[in-house]
């Protein structure tokens, strides 16, 4: 019960955060200017027959996927392994698929962000504003169904592709030593580009796991500014926030190797590619959790509901775990965290938020105030 009293309560804080932060700082207005930057992935490829396309609103349901061709774009995303009820493993493979053909819009829209961000055409940082904008204008591919190799022998079918390109299925898995990580690669025709291999860890049901913001958190992204976003996401090289890659370590050393982490973003998954170099970069491995949203919105808007759907799905994995959750001021962790530790009595053990002063961004000081935190935790254990 008091769990539901309280999510009305911290769901109007933080859209009422959301609300300031986006008229403050004309996030509408940016949005409105950007040209042809589609981060929901609505273009579909031109290649895509109209049998396919229709079928693909069946999602995993579709009765004949398209097969992946050599001219075709698949990513395989790193997952987390558990024992279902019966004690069998299993985990959620996430997996998206496009078209190599650039959109034919792509000068444009590199083009607009370099002006956003007060590049001057020809500047080096085009190239990585055209480098990174890549996954935001590549064209979907719905109603493909990708082979995947399991651990180099068992087979896997994932798919097909729903509207979005994007597909979730949830496998029965050989079994394996908790703790140990398998690799598996996607079975696809030679042409065939993208990140063709993913690790997965297998996680016990009992012992710790980290949940972990990313953007403010434990990477610079300036999410209260939008040209701060353009700019930290399309130009800048990824940088981590000061101490954290040290404090991570930390944890790890404390919960141990075999501990699972999560870190879940608000960014959309186009980002899934350019997160994960800098995971590997700077923090312990772990499952990205994405959202499907547009950048500017997805880190704007209805994070608070968007976090704690995904907790949940955690928690229904891993529900006797000892939680230790990461995150910052800057967005609606503490809000999140809060409605999760309510819901979930006893499973979070350890919240943690960052205090962003190091950014000049409009109502981080409202952010700060003692009093949000006190209501963000009401109830819990101090």
């Amino acid at each position: 019960m008091s769990h539901r009293r309280s999510v009305p309560s911290s769901r109007r804080t933080t859209a009422e955060f959301e609300r300031q932060t986006r008229s403050r700082s004309h996030f509408s207005d940016t949005e409105s200017s950007l040209v042809g930057v589609s981060t929901s992935q609505s273009r579909t490829s031109r290649k895509v027959q109209k049998i396919t396309e229709v079928l693909s609103w069946l999602g995993s349901r579709n009765p004949l996927p398209a097969k992946i061709s050599g001219d075709d774009v698949v990513w395989l995303m790193d997952n987390v392994a558990f024992r279902d009820s019966k004690g069998t493993w299993q985990a959620e493979f996430v997996a998206a698929t496009f078209d190599q053909q650039p959109s034919e819009s792509i000068v444009d829209v590199v083009g607009d962000i370099a002006d956003k961000v007060g590049l001057a055409r020809g500047e080096l940082q085009e190239e990585a504003v055209e480098r990174r904008i890549g996954p935001f204008v590549m064209c979907i591919l719905p109603g493909r169904q990708i082979k995947v190799k399991f651990n180099g022998s068992t087979p896997l079918k994932l798919g097909p592709t729903g509207r979005n390109g994007i597909s979730s299925d949830l496998k029965a898995l050989p079994g394996a030593a908790g703790g140990s990580v398998v690799t598996s690669a996607a079975e696809v025709p030679k042409g065939v580009v993208g990140m063709l291999e993913m690790k997965t860890v297998f996680a016990e049901p009992d012992g710790w796991a980290v949940i972990s913001d990313i953007d403010d958190t434990i990477k610079v992204t300036q999410t209260s500014n939008p040209i701060g976003i353009l700019r930290s996401t399309f130009v800048s090289e990824p940088t981590p926030v000061a101490g954290m890659p040290e404090l991570c370590s930390q944890i790890r050393d404390l919960v141990g190797p075999s501990a699972p982490w999560f870190y879940l973003s608000a960014s959309p998954y186009n980002l899934y590619p350019f997160l994960r170099s800098f995971r590997d970069a700077y923090y312990p491995h772990g499952q990205l959790i994405l959202s499907v949203s547009g950048l500017l919105q997805s880190l704007t808007m209805e994070t608070e509901r968007y976090k704690v759907d995904r907790m949940e799905k955690i928690h229904r994995w891993l529900p006797r775990r000892k939680m230790i959750c990461i995150g910052d001021s800057t967005q609606s962790d503490p809000e999140a965290y809060g409605d999760i530790a309510r819901a979930f009595p006893g499973w979070i053990k350890l919240i943690l938020i960052r205090q962003v002063n190091d950014i000049a961004a409009i109502g981080i000081k409202e952010k700060n105030e003692p009093e949000r935190f006190e209501k963000a935790f009401d109830g819990l254990p101090r």
